[in-house]
């Protein structure tokens, strides 16, 4: 809840705004936003006493920001979500400082405190397949079982995100050699397809009983609907507690998975950059590490001296 002017208020919407329409923010990312920024306007006003207009917003200095943060640690935030936090409170300010006129060099200059950042965690290459044998079998209904095969194979065959995945429409099937996705930041990306991954969409394709329209979500829940990603994350919980894995084979570890296998089998770490659709080759670069730690960990167990 935001305790600030009407105009902060205003403010803050027409942000949010600027950010879906300029920048094709996804909702969830806009929520985040909202909240934490809303958060950040609600203690600037308890810590003066009132709510603050935008003027007084562009007067706050680094000692003010410096007291939030340590607000939000004293609450309980981690470092990476109060880094995560400061960079929504920067992005507003960067957007406002230009509309208003003022300069916000106190608050785009604060650093963001330092955290760890935690290693994807992929499964091995036989956990992978074993995971897409037993998705297929965790419903009763046919089609439903293929329909979360073709899912969770392209979230491996092809390194997509499931919010890309759910996002392809009728007109993508039948799959041709290569899929055109528009990821985060509206980013278009070409990814090649591998033949399982064809096969499988085919095969649901053909089982489902909806009429997959060229504009229409490809992927249907059982009523019709565009299908819920929370869906395929149940069916893989059920298939990894049966595989005996661990928490972390989600539909992410897919990608994770599809990364590090390219990379394991000395694939370019640029090539890997542009079929993720990462930005930033430091993104990327996370999957080196997990290829050296497992190199280690194999190297432990087998070595006869270690």
């Amino acid at each position: 809840m935001i305790d600030g002017s009407p105009a902060a208020t205003d403010a803050l919407h027409h942000w949010l705004d600027s950010q879906r329409a300029l920048k094709n923010a996804p909702e969830t990312t806009i929520t985040a936003y909202r909240h934490d920024v809303a958060r950040y306007l609600g203690f600037i006003s308890q810590h003066r006493g009132g709510p603050q207009g935008l003027a007084a917003l562009g007067d706050v200095n680094l000692s003010e920001i410096r007291a939030w943060m340590a607000h939000e640690r004293a609450d309980g935030i981690g470092a990476r979500s109060l880094a995560r936090r400061l960079s929504a409170v920067k992005s507003f300010y960067r957007w406002l400082s230009e509309r208003e006129g003022f300069d916000a060099t106190a608050i785009l200059s604060t650093r963001a405190p330092r955290f760890k950042a935690k290693l994807p965690r992929p499964l091995s290459v036989d956990a992978a397949s074993e995971m897409i044998e037993r998705v297929e079998v965790q419903s009763e209904t046919p089609w439903i079982g293929a329909r979360d095969t073709a899912v969770v194979t392209l979230l491996y065959g092809c390194g997509l995100r499931i919010s890309e995945a759910l996002s392809l429409n009728g007109a993508a099937a039948p799959l041709g050699d290569t899929l055109r996705i528009r990821g985060k930041g509206g980013k278009e990306r070409i990814v090649p397809v591998i033949a399982p991954a064809r096969e499988a969409v085919a095969t649901y394709q053909k089982l489902c009983p909806f009429d997959l329209t060229a504009d229409a979500p490809l992927f249907r829940g059982k009523r019709g609907g565009a299908l819920n990603p929370r869906l395929i994350q149940k069916v893989m919980e059920a298939a990894r507690l049966q595989l005996g894995l661990p928490a972390t084979a989600t539909p992410h570890a897919m990608r994770h998975s599809f990364a590090t296998h390219l990379l394991s089998a000395g694939g370019d770490l640029r090539a890997i950059q542009e079929l993720l659709g990462h930005s930033s080759l430091s993104t990327t670069q996370t999957y080196t590490a997990v290829d050296t730690a497992r190199l280690m960990e194999v190297y432990t167990q087998a070595h006869p001296k270690a």
